[in-house]
């Protein structure tokens, strides 16, 4: 019994070399990826997996990690009586308890990569959407900024507000994960390799505790889940629940993610959702402009339309209040397991949306300079 137990065990191990080898061979052929797993594999498996759980109301990630935390909690308490109560055997009683870990997080490496992981890898969406990404000046950027704020303050006109003059939804979180597949239909006429049948995208109980954790959302690949953290305020609400589903459909990285779900909003019929993803796109585009250009800045920020700059103040003063080493100690686990697959640029790739906005500015203005050219 005790050498099948270490035979096991030593399979486990042996697992998670072979998964980080899956992995990283994997980088060197994206096209392959993209064809075979992605577009193929990945395909059939997440939808599966997505509609499955998706029968349940609540979220499994959530369930499937508080039961950790308690058997954690009840191995570790195992471990100490039974050291406590027989000195003789610590070490073994030790390496046991060890090894078990190891073995599970070995196996749950080996899973995650596997059944989504490998999505890290794929084709750039740049080059599946045809988006021609190379160096912008700040004029362009300016262009882009203030392109984004003219819809973004009329688009604003159009949603509902609470009697402290912020962007509300009446209807609740329920009711944009009802909504949020419509604007993936749409887009999917277009980015055929967003199309698909998922499970619905679902609240977490505990939404607080992302909170502190700095967390607006987290795809679950073990369940196929996209859990929304329901606390954030309504404004971001649409966009944070299509990054999600943008992570459900394969796309992994996560300035690529912030690309899609801003697609899959403005492209949404409900106006709510056009405002949410124009929303997204305006603070990374302003986040960056500041960076470069910070006169240009203040003098843009100034177009804000009073209720734009109400959502806005809202949305920062919502994290303010989470701030701490909790979020500190959270984006930097974050920032290990961005590189760990091999996302070289950490949490800092996130700002790299910024230059989709632009490739896609860029490619509708020069078609609607050809229209003007070909116009009698």
């Amino acid at each position: 019994m005790g050498q099948t137990k270490f035979f096991r065990k030593s399979i486990a191990i042996i697992l998670f070399p072979c998964a980080w080898l899956l992995s990283w061979l994997s980088s060197f052929y994206p096209s392959a990826v993209e064809q075979i797993y992605a577009s193929g594999i990945y395909k059939i498996i997440g939808q599966f997996l997505s509609r499955i759980t998706g029968i349940f109301p609540f979220s499994l990630m959530e369930v499937s990690i508080i039961l950790l935390f308690f058997s954690t909690v009840g191995i570790l308490l195992y471990g100490f009586v039974h050291i406590t109560r027989y000195k003789g055997i610590q070490k073994r009683t030790m390496l046991r308890i060890f090894t078990s870990i190891l073995s599970f997080f070995c196996i749950a490496y080996f899973i995650f990569i596997t059944l989504w992981g490998m999505n890290y890898h794929r084709l750039p969406f740049a080059s599946i959407a045809n988006l021609h990404i190379r160096p912008a000046s700040v004029v362009e950027l300016r262009e882009l900024c203030k392109n984004l704020i003219i819809r973004a303050n009329f688009l604003r006109t159009l949603v509902d507000e609470n009697g402290q003059g912020v962007m509300y939804i009446a209807k609740g979180h329920k009711d944009v994960f009802f909504r949020a597949a419509k604007g993936y239909e749409n887009a999917s006429a277009i980015y055929p390799e967003l199309d698909g049948k998922y499970g619905r995208p679902k609240g977490i109980l505990f939404s607080n505790v992302m909170s502190y954790a700095g967390i607006s959302g987290i795809y679950f690949p073990f369940t196929g889940e996209a859990n929304v953290n329901t606390a954030i305020p309504d404004c971001m609400l649409p966009s944070t629940t299509c990054h999600e589903m943008a992570h459900q459909r394969g796309f992994a990285r996560e300035d690529e993610a912030n690309y899609i779900a801003y697609l899959a909003c403005t492209m949404h019929p409900d106006a709510d959702f056009q405002y949410s993803g124009i929303l997204l796109a305006l603070i990374h585009s302003m986040n960056t402009l500041s960076l470069h250009d910070p006169e240009s800045y203040k003098q843009l920020k100034a177009m804000y339309s009073l209720s734009l700059q109400q959502d806005l103040l809202h949305w920062n003063q919502f994290w303010k209040r989470y701030e701490g080493p909790i979020e500190r100690a959270a984006s930097k686990a974050n920032d290990a397991y961005l590189k760990s697959n091999l996302q070289e640029d950490g949490v800092h790739s996130y700002g790299r949306m910024v230059d989709l906005l632009l490739a896609e500015y860029r490619t509708a203005k020069d078609k609607s300079s050809k229209k003007l050219c070909q116009s009698p």
